[in-house]
């Protein structure tokens, strides 16, 4: 599984670093380093909706740091599992 957060200053400017560690520190967490990956996009297109991630195909808009362990849940260690 890959997973895109965007870092365009749009999103930056919304914390999506913090995002980022924090998709790290779960996956770290839930040893799926071998199977769920994190990378950096510079703009995913949909600046005005807040922090912004892609799950393979999936647009995932409004990510903080008050959501990000639910779509961590129900999006990604549901589909891995």
């Amino acid at each position: 599984m890959n997973i895109y957060v965007c870092i365009g200053s749009s999103c930056h400017q919304r914390s999506s670093y913090a995002v980022m560690r924090q998709l790290k520190a779960m996956i770290a967490e839930n040893r799926l380093g071998n199977s769920v990956f994190v990378s950096s996009a510079f703009c995913l297109g949909h600046c005005a909706a807040g922090v912004t991630i892609q799950i393979d195909d999936e647009i995932i808009t409004g990510v903080g740091m008050g959501n990000i362990a639910d779509i961590f849940q129900d999006r990604i260690l549901a589909a891995v599992r």
